[in-house]
């Protein structure tokens, strides 16, 4: 019902404003995929002929009325969702400039809003966080109640880092748009980036529930897919990202999703047969990259190269488009290639206030992989510290402190990573599976803390980015302080079964919600400070432009250390 009134009193606004300028009679009001545009925002999920045909409609309805600030905004957003859809980075070229004419034809401080969320959503797809941060702060500071900035905070602040910001603004989305599929999407990356992943998978089997089109409910189930992923679950997992390409058979990130549990699973031609159809679909370099390590664990190192070098060539022209592959390309370097030149792309990343659990995770590995061991480890620290349990960040951690001589939690965040996803990476499993193997069990008649102590407020990292000191509990996220709101290290969940549905997926039988974990379970959490290091000024509490949660945090005044602002040190070869 919102929806449908914010898209009339939109349609109005582009009646009225058409009569005003001339004689002619004013153009039609939008058709519906217009309306949804409008009622949506740059999110809005509709079908590539419903895009195709919405495009085409703008563009006619502009040839007479090129003023119209809002069709150029409608135009703008749909090239945004096509791009998206379709994987062409050419989309977002035009989608920018329909967008600025739409500023021009009516300036964002003048009560351009729907132009200026579009810019944040265009900023976020070329994955330039700081700008999209900035764009969508300015309409929220003048129309606290356009609810479509919200999801492009959200966004901006994940991809910053900022994850108690983005929390909080997840809150102010929730109270202005309960339970719509946006919302509901939104909501299951917040707790999932905080750990809590029952949570996240909750909201998003609602939402496959509340989708109504195709588009909408490919996505949802994409969600669906990639918790079930994570989470260790390669059968669940394919099974989800099957539903969606039934629905959407060119979804692309389910194709490279379906890729990935399909190499777990052991049926490699079906997952290279994936991979080729999403970069067909979608030249996006992290598919290329997946191709070419799942290449090289089946010893075929000619097809690994070349997908390797595709991997250059993609990021390469995305860069012509304004899209920061960088974090890819980094993580191509530090194992395949140059680990110096990923350690300086980073750098430049963090310096732009990039500083989420995946750019520390790569940093953290690729200052290991130049020799700069002890540095990587404060990073990995950081990556690991935060709610997101990745296995890859565990692993990368546990290697690091094993090339330490620090066999105790180089054990437990090596056997952590195997539990959380036994299949990550088919290249390093077989890695993490040897050193966990050379390891072996800890002495008899040791100290109790062999395996590392819990993160507690004592701990390595001092509390940042809205973290309270308490229990290592984030603020601002929603954790509850009796539930285990931030899980601990070595949590393992449980399998559970699940039926499936041709139109909605897996699904608990039973309850939309999965069991419960039950922290007992778990092999312990995060050591405390096993070296006494703490962290150097200016890795946290940075002085900067304020976020929406309060925190302060610098965007490219801090390198990752002075040795790294300058380039490679000898020692890094």
């Amino acid at each position: 019902m919102i929806a449908s009134l914010v898209a009339g009193a939109v349609a109005t606004g582009i009646v009225v404003a058409g009569t005003g300028r001339d004689d002619r009679p004013p153009p039609p009001a939008p058709g519906p995929a217009a309306r949804t545009v409008l009622a949506e925002g740059p999110g809005a999920a509709l079908s590539a002929g419903e895009l195709s045909a919405l495009i085409a409609a703008q563009e006619h309805r502009l040839a007479g009325t090129a003023g119209d600030h809002l069709s150029w905004a409608v135009l703008g957003s749909a090239y945004l969702a096509q791009g998206a859809l379709l994987g062409d980075r050419t989309d977002l070229r035009r989608a920018e400039k329909a967008l600025r004419r739409s500023l021009e034809a009516l300036p964002g401080e003048k009560g351009n809003a729907d132009a200026q969320v579009g810019m944040a959503a265009l900023a976020n797809a070329r994955r330039d966080f700081a700008s999209a941060k900035r764009w969508a702060e300015s309409v929220r500071a003048r129309s606290p109640e356009q609810w479509t900035a919200y999801p492009a905070l959200i966004d901006a602040y994940s991809g910053l880092g900022s994850y108690a910001a983005a929390a909080k603004a997840l809150h102010t989305l929730e109270e202005l748009r309960p339970r719509t599929v946006q919302t509901l999407l939104r909501g299951s990356q917040v707790h999932r980036d905080n750990g809590r992943y029952e949570d996240a998978e909750a909201l998003a089997d609602e939402a496959v529930s509340r989708s109504g089109g195709r588009a909408e409910r490919a996505s949802a189930l994409h969600r669906l897919g990639e918790l079930a992923w994570e989470r260790g679950e390669p059968q669940q997992a394919a099974a989800y990202f099957d539903t969606a390409l039934r629905l959407e058979p060119g979804h692309h990130p389910s194709l490279a999703g379906r890729g990935r549990a399909s190499a777990a699973l052991g049926r490699t031609d079906d997952a290279l047969r994936d991979y080729r159809a999403a970069v067909e679909r979608a030249p996006m370099p992290e598919y290329a990259l997946r191709a070419g390590e799942l290449y090289e664990s089946l010893g075929m190192p000619d097809e690994a190269r070349a997908h390797h070098e595709k991997v250059r060539r993609l990021a390469a022209k995305a860069r012509k488009y304004g899209v920061s592959e960088e974090l890819t390309l980094a993580r191509y370097e530090a194992d395949h290639g140059q680990a110096d030149s990923a350690v300086r792309r980073l750098a430049q990343e963090w310096k732009r206030g990039h500083r989420s659990a995946h750019v520390s995770d790569a940093l953290g590995w690729a200052l290991h992989r130049a020799g700069r061991t002890q540095e990587g480890l404060k990073y990995l620290k950081r990556a690991t510290t935060p709610g997101l349990r990745s296995a890859l960040s565990l692993y990368h951690r546990g290697e690091i402190e094993r090339s330490l001589g620090r066999d105790g939690p180089a054990r437990r965040h090596l056997r952590e990573a195997l539990r959380l996803n036994p299949h990550f990476s088919p290249l390093l499993v077989p890695q993490a599976k040897r050193a966990v193997s050379a390891l072996g069990n800890p002495p008899p008649g040791g100290p109790a803390d062999v395996e590392g102590e819990p993160w507690t407020t004592g701990g390595e990292l001092p509390p940042e980015d809205g973290d309270t000191a308490e229990g290592g509990e984030r603020a601002g996220d929603g954790g509850r302080a009796g539930d285990g709101g931030r899980a601990g290290d070595g949590e393992e969940r449980s399998p559970h079964g699940r039926d499936e549905d041709a139109s909605r997926g897996p699904r608990d039988s039973g309850s939309s919600r999965p069991r419960e974990r039950d922290a007992r379970e778990t092999g312990g959490s995060e050591e405390t400070g096993e070296t006494g290091e703490t962290r150097k000024t200016g890795e946290s509490g940075e002085s900067g432009e304020s976020g929406e949660s309060g925190e302060t945090r610098g965007a490219g005044d801090v390198q990752p250390s002075a040795t790294t602002a300058r380039g490679p040190s000898p020692a890094g070869g």
